[in-house]
């Protein structure tokens, strides 16, 4: 089985941070790819394991050496993911999964084409302003940024292949892991399969050879 990207999208409170902490914590074939951002650390952040944080300059840098599978301009700060740390968990053996915007998911798609995309929508526009508001962060001006950054994000949701109800948080943990499931069997996800099932049919060959050197008479099944 190849490993695979899987990219976790919402609107900011839709959960997608927790989503994939929860997923990492539960499942051993998954890495996280720890993304770049000028933006400051919050409360208990931790350079290297919550963010890469760098200064614009050296964003910019990196982003002008091609050393990002995605970069985006979120809330006035810049976002991205290093292609190393991508290919750090897959060459590993796991899936990477990361939280990306609309933005960043686009061009990581375009980046890495096998990766699944899937959307997390709160229940309602209730639940949505609640949790906004309940993280205390921002001030008026930065909520009606954030509010009308949720609508352009929602309006995004047919670009994406699953979209998880994030209204309860065990549920919609059990349902992006049931996708992440199903995708890991994919045929196109398993390149040794078809090696496989050509070895099952030359082994029914040669038994239907030798079967029929025995009863020469013996019909030929139809279809």
């Amino acid at each position: 089985m190849t490993p695979f990207p899987i990219i976790l999208s919402s609107p900011s409170g839709g959960g997608k941070t927790t989503i994939t902490k929860e997923l990492l914590a539960r499942r051993s074939d998954l890495g996280y790819s720890v993304s770049a951002t000028t933006r400051g650390p919050r409360h208990a952040e931790v350079d290297g394991h919550d963010y890469h944080f760098m200064s614009h300059a050296d964003f910019v840098g990196r982003q002008q050496g091609g050393e990002f599978a995605e970069s985006a301009e979120v809330h006035g700060k810049l976002y991205g993911t290093l292609r190393c740390e991508v290919h750090r968990v897959l060459d590993s053996g796991r899936h990477v999964i990361m939280d990306i915007d609309v933005q960043g998911a686009a061009r990581f798609g375009d980046a890495f084409p096998e990766s699944v995309l899937i959307f997390l929508v709160p229940p309602s526009a209730e639940v949505l302003l609640r949790r906004l508001m309940a993280r205390r962060t921002e001030n008026a001006s930065d909520l009606l940024v954030r509010l009308e950054t949720a609508k352009r994000e929602l309006e995004a949701i047919p670009k994406y292949e699953y979209v998880v109800v994030n209204g309860d948080l065990e549920q919609a943990v059990r349902e992006t892991a049931a996708i992440i499931d199903a995708e890991r069997l994919k045929r196109t996800r398993a390149p040794a399969l078809g090696e496989r099932v050509r070895e099952l049919v030359d082994g029914l060959d040669r038994e239907i050879a030798a079967l029929r050197l025995q009863s020469p008479a013996m019909p030929v099944p139809r279809g």
